[in-house]
């Protein structure tokens, strides 16, 4: 009886399961690297820092770090079959710290990327109004300083008063945000902003609520439409006058701005979020693949993928901005912006300077959506999958899964109200400037390449790469992951705090300096997780500290196993079993 219910048990813990098919693996991989990064960050650095000649350091990075990286992590993912945490219990038990600090960096991802989706379904719903409410100043929240840039000649006036702003600035900091004087300041919660965050967590909470069965059923529609968007959006831009002075802006080169180390920093930092690589993503996602499948190709294409959509988006976003300059007769350095400053100032005014400005805004808001919603979810799964791996008797069994990211959810929601008040900007820019910094990731970096390449031994991923895809790895990715990877991560990284900058708000608002304690302790929360465990581990081991040393930088024997060394000492029990019983 006992034995019965034992089994009954052990059958109501579910699969773990595996994607539906290869098309599913590729747009989910696809739609998580593919983001707001490539459309709002990396056209203003490519023309910040140079234009054609910033292309040679993000170059760099992406053969030395970018690219090797990437196969690393969907490498190791795909032959333990396990998240961003267990897969280092099988390959290298003393860093199994980098897989809970990439777990907190995605954590804290998590509770700030959806705000920024839900400003833009806010500015999708007011796309639909008559007239673009900020595309004039005869609005309620309008100041006396309000400029209309719809109205020729209205430039002048606006370069002319040092205290003029843009009617689409006025609408986002007074009409969206509300913003208020500072931290301290926190008000009221916006109402609207957060029945647009409501609308979204339940969005996300239904893309993944079954796994990766619901999770790469959606990916065929949100990976997919942005591209069409984006399309349209390129086409429409490059027909606008002053769309190819745009361009050139964009691309022109400056080479002497390669001898400036921030360039370089910048490239890094694009490389690193752009390809989602240290955090973990990427070995949740390569482990719902079969073993077998070609992790090696699939990797090389989803950069150049990523890399190009960059570019891609460069020519629609500066065309657009071209035409914006060419219509108010003032420099393209001036209405050139990153992050959003250009999601929902700079492009939302230019589109309200358009012919048919409503659907060029439900245009450009739906692509923003669609492409935050793939990083947003695919996020949530790999914390989601993480967890359950540590804790697969648990959580692996019917409704746990749900209730467990339904919890999460809620988690999340109410730790972040705080950045929907009218302070909550000033809150939401500072997890977004510590706690997702880039020099968190590329301390993970460093000492991933480092613990994969060193400890558990270059020639072993050779081995499995060539057992998993049977094609044998280019050696240039041995010498990246013994040598330039870590490297180059640990340069930028020590660059990266040489050049810390205290973070503000709009050029003129200074945080306290408690905020700045707080931004510091996000930021080494997932830096300390890295030592704190390796520490802990050695510290409860058994024998000596040798002895603990060498046991934690030992893979689980049967990690060591490819399929075909597995496949061969099972045929060899079994002609021992044959042999035995005759």
């Amino acid at each position: 009886m006992e034995k019965q219910c034992a089994t009954q048990n052990k059958q109501e813990v579910t699969e773990r399961g595996h994607w539906g098919s290869k098309v599913e693996f590729l747009l989910a991989v696809a739609g998580n690297v593919v983001g707001l990064g490539n459309v709002w960050r990396f056209p203003y650095l490519c023309y910040k820092n140079g234009g054609g000649a910033f292309l040679v350091p993000y170059v760099v990075f992406v053969v030395t770090c970018g690219v090797p990286l990437f196969l690393l992590e969907t490498s190791i993912g795909q032959f333990s079959q396990e998240g961003s945490v267990t897969c280092w219990r099988k390959l290298c038990p003393l860093a199994e710290g980098i897989g809970y600090g990439g777990l907190l960096i995605l954590l804290y991802s998590c509770m700030t990327y959806i705000i920024i989706l839900s400003w833009a379904l806010l500015y999708l719903v007011f796309s639909f109004s008559s007239q673009l409410p900020w595309s004039n100043c005869d609005n309620y929240w309008n100041t006396d300083d309000c400029v209309d840039f719809t109205i020729r000649n209205n430039s002048m006036k606006w370069t002319n008063k040092t205290n003029s702003t843009s009617a689409s600035t006025e609408f986002w900091e007074r009409r969206v945000l509300a913003i208020s004087g500072g931290l301290e300041e926190l008000g009221s919660i916006r109402w609207e902003v957060l029945l647009c965050l409501i609308v979204m967590w339940i969005t996300c909470y239904f893309c993944i609520w079954k796994g990766v069965k619901s999770t790469g059923k959606v990916v065929y529609f949100t990976a997919t439409f942005p591209y069409v968007m984006l399309l349209i959006l390129l086409i429409r831009g490059l027909s606008l006058p002053g769309a190819l002075q745009g361009v050139a802006f964009y691309l022109l080169p400056e080479p002497s701005r390669l001898t400036d180390p921030q360039v370089w920093m910048e490239a890094g930092a694009q490389i690193f979020f752009s390809y989602s690589v240290g955090v973990g993503s990427l070995t949740v996602l390569g482990s719902y693949n079969q073993y077998n499948n070609n992790c090696y190709r699939d990797c090389l294409w989803l950069c150049l993928l990523n890399s190009g959509t960059s570019l891609v988006a460069g020519f629609a976003v500066f065309s657009v901005l071209g035409f914006m300059a060419h219509e108010q007769g003032i420099p393209i350095s001036e209405v050139a912006e990153s992050g959003p400053g250009l999601a929902f100032i700079a492009y939302p005014q230019a589109v309200a300077m358009m012919p048919l400005p409503q659907l060029w805004s439900i245009c450009f808001f739906i692509m923003l959506i669609l492409l935050g919603l793939d990083t947003q979810f695919v996020a949530m799964e790999v914390v989601m999958t993480s967890i359950t791996d540590m804790f697969p008797t648990v959580i692996r069994k019917a409704g746990r899964r749900e209730c467990l990211l339904l919890f999460f959810c809620l988690i999340c929601f109410f730790s972040q109200l705080v950045m929907i008040t009218e302070g909550g900007m000033y809150v939401f820019q500072l997890f977004d400037y510590y706690a997702c910094n880039g020099c968190c990731i590329l301390f993970l970096a460093v000492f991933e390449s480092l613990a994969l390449g060193w400890i558990f031994g270059v020639q072993r991923l050779y081995d499995i790469i060539k057992d998993m895809t049977g094609v044998r790895t280019n050696v240039f990715f041995k010498v990246c992951w013994l040598y330039l990877t870590p490297l180059v991560s640990l340069v930028s990284f020590i660059w990266s705090l040489i050049e810390y900058q205290p973070l503000t708000f709009n050029r003129w608002y200074v945080y306290p300096d408690w905020a700045y304690k707080l931004g510091w302790t996000f930021a080494l929360s997932s830096i300390l997780l890295v030592p704190g465990c390796a520490l802990y581990k050695l510290g409860h081991g058994t024998g000596s500290l040798r002895q603990r040393l060498h046991h934690l930088c030992q893979p689980e024997p049967i990690s060591l196993l490819t399929k075909v060394r597995e496949a061969e000492l099972q045929h060899i029990a079994d002609e021992e079993v044959q042999l035995s019983t005759v």
